[in-house]
């Protein structure tokens, strides 16, 4: 089922929430409390849990269903107050739809309601709230689910001032790292301040946000919701006269630190507030709200969404008949709402003086992602059901069956969590620690027995992670309670050192299948990294002014090519190759495509200047489906991604040798056009047409596009190449080229100084150096040497990497180029490094890919894919002896096309790093 689109083809319109079923031990009515989404223990959705915390149980007093508590102290007969505030948990399982009350371990919150709630990792943080002894402290409480199956309170101490005492406030996590609380009213004052809480830093402490731009008036029971991206979005609220908002603010965070609040163009279709909102990929998703005098918002209104990449709110679609808008309603207040993949839950709330117990779902995804509920759910068959009529309920729960059955026969790959755990954040667990290290150093058996001084793993973590922090340390993995005491308090950390170094284990996708045809990678364990080297700023341009928010400036290129590329091919889980191998964009498409990149590329220089964090890649020939598996496995460039978290650089040859070519290139290309300033496209040696002319690209142009369709496209594409930048620099401490030094290539302004557009022919020696050269074999072998590529080529040696590197006060370089079997391999004592992405070169190399991952400590970590195997006959084991083996999906295996193939064989490639060429340079006829 795909979304509804609004009428004349805009966004598509806002999904219509649909009851869901109670099973098990559901909370009941109530109203003022939170939902939270929490992962599961390696970050699945299949294993998401719902989290609701507190809420009022009961009402007495005025009937007037929207207005605030009372004021904290003595018993007022004004307003309404909440009675029966809990500090209850119950949570449902995503995949079975059933709730269950919980007990956790340790000191819970006391009882409250108009909280704030927020999930960090497998964390939820709460704050705030009012009860019935009046406000709750303005401590944080974190209820750690580390341990799924014994979720465990901890109250968190915060040095210095911080937001005070307040209910109906908002809480947030910023870019995976801030929590962010804003608005609120403490019992005298409705509030317009905000303060921000770095947890990655210890000892931890608010931060006020002040002079950041166009900060929001005074308000509370406002919303605020996190995109993935990093963007908060605020939306409406009460001000201080009650009367209800309608405006929205954005804010982020700059590189160099500073936040900015920016205002949103245009308002809600209704002001209101104490209503809900949640972000299903770039879309925020309102729901219900008051306006004031017991009135709920009009029907009509009460499902709205703000699609941030349109810049436009759309509404439900409209019904047949005028009266039937009560059915789509969501008219309640003080509801909670929580999002999971792309299916919003809401639970609860507040019906002039009814409490409800109501349970929804709305999707906002097609159903696209079936997995996280089980298809034998008898709740998941109902909804199902009711939502899209029993026989396309069916063909979903056969679709989410079938996509369980495909996750069980893969190995499954450990996800990281948002930021670190936040259970470091408990003085209480660390005055343990500490008592329990101190016990340990003096051997004595009560430390042995004392259960606090186990070690305590984040999820995955192999036991001989080196214990770290993340502000120093060697590894980015977990750490004991025993060496807390070490690493904690900012005052013994050891500060990140700026030398660029290769981190010293890889990140592996690891792939086991029956016959254990993958094991090709060495099993190295880390995968934290990812999110601790996240920028989580907006940056700054090229002269130093600080960039606006994306979503309240559009992109300056109008909708186009690059938006169909973008919609077609940037799905990393469900790409497959085309049945058809006409290629779905016609030659003056493609034209159009390389008309605005173009303009782009021409603007920028020959030699980039890059900041970290940013991922490198490297060769890719053709390679689509390994492009989509390191985008599944490691972050996709989208706004849905982690695109504005980290840069992505390319290093050349994204033709040539693989069947999708074309696929490759035009993605790459509209990905360039839609993050201008965060994807870097850099040439390779087949960006060129003398060499595409003969291994493939351009025979893939023509059988896909027609013979003069395609002749004309892939010259339109090679022009374009002659203005790809030929290299790039990051933190001015590594350089990034395709190739290597070569003989001729001493000083980085060589390389500036070549003007493009510019063909081989013109760029002369150091072009060619620059594209085509390779290290030595070896670090034994110095110098520079003819290279088994063919005449005129050469090879250089270690002595020639660190006399660069010194004269150029570089500490690295990193170039592609090469198949190497690991997918990187260092050289030169680790001052270079060559980068392959593409795994099983040409059909025949058997190698891994890899890409690299270098964070703002400049620390380089690898991430690594196993080739997948092909199809091959079954062996006794499968479940048709005899039969092809089906895959799911279908394996994008690279040497599907007989015409490819055949090109690999008559020309082929150079072999992999370290294995004999049998005696014939593979350019030689060139």
């Amino acid at each position: 089922m795909e979304a509804d689109l609004s009428p004349g083809g805009g966004p598509p319109l806002a999904p219509r929430p649909k009851p869901f079923p109670l099973a098990g031990t559901p909370p009941g009515p109530r109203c003022g409390h939170t939902l939270t989404t929490v992962a599961g223990p390696d970050g699945e959705l299949a294993g998401a849990k719902l989290v609701l915390f507190g809420g009022a149980t009961a009402l007495e007093g005025s009937q007037r269903g929207d207005a605030p508590p009372a004021s904290p102290g003595p018993a007022s007969t004004a307003g309404i107050r909440l009675a029966g505030a809990t500090s209850d948990v119950h949570i449902m399982d995503v995949r079975t739809g059933k709730w269950e009350k919980m007990a956790p371990h340790g000191e819970p919150p006391s009882p409250r309601a108009a909280h704030a709630a927020a999930a960090v990792g497998s964390m939820v943080v709460v704050q705030g709230g009012i009860g019935p002894a009046g406000l709750a402290s303005e401590d944080l409480h974190v209820l750690d689910f580390t341990d799924f199956d014994r979720p465990r309170w901890h109250r968190v101490m915060v040095s210095g001032a911080g937001p005070s005492a307040r209910y109906a406030h908002t809480l947030a996590l910023v870019a995976n790292r801030f929590l962010v609380a804003m608005g609120g009213n403490d019992g005298k004052a409705t509030l317009s301040d905000a303060w921000a809480l770095d947890t990655s830093e210890k000892p931890y402490q608010w931060k006020k946000i002040s002079d950041a731009g166009d900060m929001p008036s005074a308000r509370m029971y406002a919303t605020a919701a996190a995109r993935s991206d990093g963007l908060l979005l605020l939306c409406g609220g009460r001000d201080e006269s009650g009367t209800p908002l309608g405006d929205a603010y954005g804010l982020a965070r700059h590189r160099d630190g500073r936040w900015e609040w920016a205002t949103a163009p245009g308002d809600m279709p209704m002001p209101r507030y104490q209503h809900g909102a949640v972000f299903v990929n770039a879309r925020l998703h309102i729901s219900g709200g008051a306006v004031g005098g017991g009135k709920m918002v009009d029907d009509k209104s009460s499902v709205v969404t703000l699609d941030t990449a349109a810049g436009a709110w759309v509404n439900q679609e409209a019904p047949e008949e005028e009266d039937d808008w009560a059915d789509r309603a969501v008219s309640q207040c003080r509801h909670a709402v929580a999002a999971v993949g792309s299916y919003i839950f809401i639970y609860g709330g507040l019906k002039g003086s009814t409490l409800l117990d109501d349970f929804l779902l709305a999707e906002d995804g097609g159903g696209s992602q079936m997995a996280i509920c089980d298809p034998r759910s008898p709740t998941w068959r109902q909804w199902l059901d009711s939502a899209h009529g029993s026989q396309d309920g069916a063909a979903r729960l056969a679709e989410a069956a079938a996509e369980e059955a495909a996750a069980a026969a893969a190995m499954g790959v450990r996800r990281v969590g948002a930021v670190e755990d936040l259970r470091c954040l408990d003085e209480e667990i660390d005055r343990d620690a500490s008592a329990a290290a101190s016990s340990s150093a003096a051997q004595t058996p009560q430390a042995q027995s004392t259960p606090q001084s186990s070690t305590m793993q984040s999820p995955g973590s192999t036991p001989d992670s080196t214990p770290s922090t993340r502000d120093g340390g060697d590894s980015p993995g977990s750490v004991t309670l025993q060496m807390k005491q070490h690493y904690a308090l900012a005052n013994q950390r050891t500060p990140p050192t700026p030398d660029v170094r290769l981190y010293h284990r890889a990140v592996v996708v690891a792939q086991d299948t029956p016959g254990n045809l993958r094991g090709l990678v060495r099993q190295l364990s880390i995968d934290q990294f990812e999110n601790e080297g996240r920028r989580v700023s907006m940056g700054t341009d090229s002269v130093g002014k600080p960039q606006r928010t994306p979503l309240f400036e559009r992109n300056a290129v109008d909708p186009g090519v690059h938006k169909i590329v973008l919609r077609e091919f940037l799905n990393p889980r469900g790409w497959k190759p085309s049945e058809d191998s006409k290629f779905f964009l016609d030659a003056e498409q493609i034209n159009q495509l390389c008309d605005v990149a173009e303009q782009i590329l021409q603007a920028e220089p020959s030699v980039l200047r890059l900041k970290a964090p940013i991922k490198l890649f490297g060769d890719l020939h053709g390679q689509f489906g390994d492009l989509m598996r390191l985008f599944e496995e490691y972050g996709t460039p989208s706004t849905a991604g982690d695109i504005t978290y980290i840069d992505y650089l390319f290093l050349g040859d994204y033709v040539d040798r693989g069947a999708h070519s074309l696929e490759t290139i035009c993605l790459l290309l509209a990905l360039k056009i839609e993050h201008p300033k965060n994807v870097h496209l850099i040439r390779g040696n087949h960006e060129a047409s003398d060499i595409n002319a003969l291994f493939g690209f351009r025979l893939e142009c023509t059988e896909r596009l027609g013979e003069q369709q395609g002749i004309w496209a892939w010259k339109r594409l090679n022009s374009l190449f002659n203005w790809l930048p030929l290299a790039a620099t990051i933190e001015d401490r590594v350089l990034c080229m395709h190739g290597g030094i070569g003989r001729s290539i001493s000083k980085i302004e060589q390389i500036d100084n070549l003007q493009r557009p510019l063909t081989m022919e013109d760029g002369g020696v150091v072009l060619m150096d620059l594209l085509w050269s390779d290290p030595t074999t070896n670090d034994g072998v110095e110098g520079v040497q003819p290279s088994p590529r063919g005449p005129g080529l050469v090879t250089f040696g270690p002595d020639r990497v660190k006399e660069f590197c010194k004269a150029n006060n570089l500490q690295m370089i990193v170039r592609a180029h090469e198949c190497v079997m690991d997918g990187f391999e260092r050289f030169a004592q680790g001052h270079l490094i060559t980068l392959f992405s593409a795994t099983n070169y040409c059909g025949t190399a058997n190698n891994a890919g890899a890409i690299l991952v270098l964070g703002r400590d400049l620390v380089m970590v690898p991430k690594l894919i196993h080739p997948l195997p092909p199809n091959m006959p079954g062996t006794p084991k499968s479940p048709a002896y005899g039969e092809p083996i089906e895959e799911e999906p279908p394996t994008p295996h690279p040497m599907t096309d007989t015409w490819m193939q055949s090109i690999n064989e008559e020309r082929p490639p150079t072999p992999p790093r370290g294995r004999p060429s049998n005696g014939s340079p593979s350019l030689a006829f060139i």
